[in-house]
């Protein structure tokens, strides 16, 4: 039976949303073409009429996973999100969770496709935390800065507060730690 154009796009964008999960949280290499498949209820002989490569899935799948977290991020002012973003929730679930704390050391391994979906997927993030910020050059320079700073801690943290068992006490003490810094910071900055 031959699938239509608008099928196969429905299958495409599932499969992808598909990869955005699973490679977030079994990482890229984590993930055969023929797991992925099977988890998106596809066989692993239909994978090359989507995609080139695995890595471009790998691109594509990160590009989906940092638009879905700027929708989330849209809905919430940076407090609620920061505070959402440095719970043991988001620690607990990186298939569901953010894209660069899940993928950020493995993509610094792979090729140039997925790296540039990274500049994109970052840059898109920077912009969606400029809010109302002054339009001074100087200003929205330190602006920026400040964003570069909050994201890498709150990456960071989450990055850290995985990397210990999920029962040790450090994991919650970092997430605590790095919450009432970054919330202190967005406190103090002008136009936050």
């Amino acid at each position: 039976m031959k699938v239509t154009k608008a099928q196969a796009q429905a299958n495409r964008a599932h499969i992808v949303e598909t990869a955005s999960a699973l490679f977030r949280e079994r990482g890229f290499d984590g993930v055969g073409v023929a797991d992925l498949m099977a988890a998106a209820g596809f066989t692993h002989g239909g994978f090359y009429k989507h995609f080139g490569s695995k890595a471009d899935l790998m691109a594509e799948s990160a590009s989906c996973g940092f638009a879905n977290s700027s929708e989330s991020l849209g809905e919430m002012d940076a407090a609620a999100f920061l505070g959402h973003y440095l719970s043991r929730e988001h620690r607990d679930n990186p298939g569901q969770g953010c894209t660069m704390a899940a993928l950020c050391s493995d993509a610094a391994r792979q090729p140039t496709s997925v790296k540039q979906a990274f500049v994109a997927g970052i840059e898109a993030q920077l912009a969606a935390g400029q809010g109302h910020h002054a339009q001074e050059a100087t200003a929205a320079q330190g602006a920026r800065a400040e964003r570069i700073a909050l994201i890498a801690q709150a990456v960071g943290a989450i990055v850290l507060s995985r990397s210990c068992p999920d029962d040790s006490s450090l994991a919650e003490e970092i997430l605590e730690v790095c919450r009432a810094d970054v919330l202190a910071r967005l406190s103090r900055a002008p136009d936050a």
